[in-house]
C-alpha cells in the first residue's frame, strides 16, 4: 500500500525540531521513530498515532480518530486519524504532540 507523501512531508516538517527521528518503511506505509520508539506512521492517507495506554480512550473520543486495526484486532495505544483530522497545521500538531510526548516518556 502506498502512503501519502504530502502527509509525510508535513510530518517531517513538524518533527524537524526533535532529536533522534528516524523514518522506516513498514506495514505498507511509513513509520516515524523517536529514540528508536514507534511514534507516528502513515498508512495510505491516514496518520497512525501512538498515544500510549493512558491516552488511548481520550484519543478515540476525538473526531476523525478510530482504532488501529491491522489484524482484525485493535492495537491498544495506537489510533488511526483520517485525513480530515490532519487537514490543518494546527490539527496535525494536536496529534503529533501527544505521540512525541509518549515516545519521549519511554526513553
Amino acid at each position: 500500500m502506498a502512503y501519502s507523501e504530502a502527509l509525510a512531508s508535513r510530518v517531517r516538517e513538524a518533527l524537524a525540531r526533535n532529536k533522534g527521528v528516524e523514518e522506516k518503511r513498514m506495514m505498507g506505509g511509513l513509520g516515524f521513530m523517536i529514540g528508536g520508539r514507534m511514534t507516528l506512521g502513515i498508512v495510505g492517507e491516514d496518520l497512525m498515532v501512538r498515544v500510549g495506554p493512558d491516552g488511548y480512550q481520550r484519543a478515540l473520543k476525538r473526531v476523525h480518530a478510530r482504532q488501529m486495526d491491522f489484524t482484525g484486532r485493535s492495537i491498544k495505544g495506537f489510533v488511526f486519524v483520517e485525513p480530515a483530522g490532519t487537514r490543518t497545521k494546527r490539527s496535525l500538531a494536536s496529534w503529533i504532540a501527544p505521540a512525541v510526548a509518549f515516545a519521549k516518556s519511554l526513553q
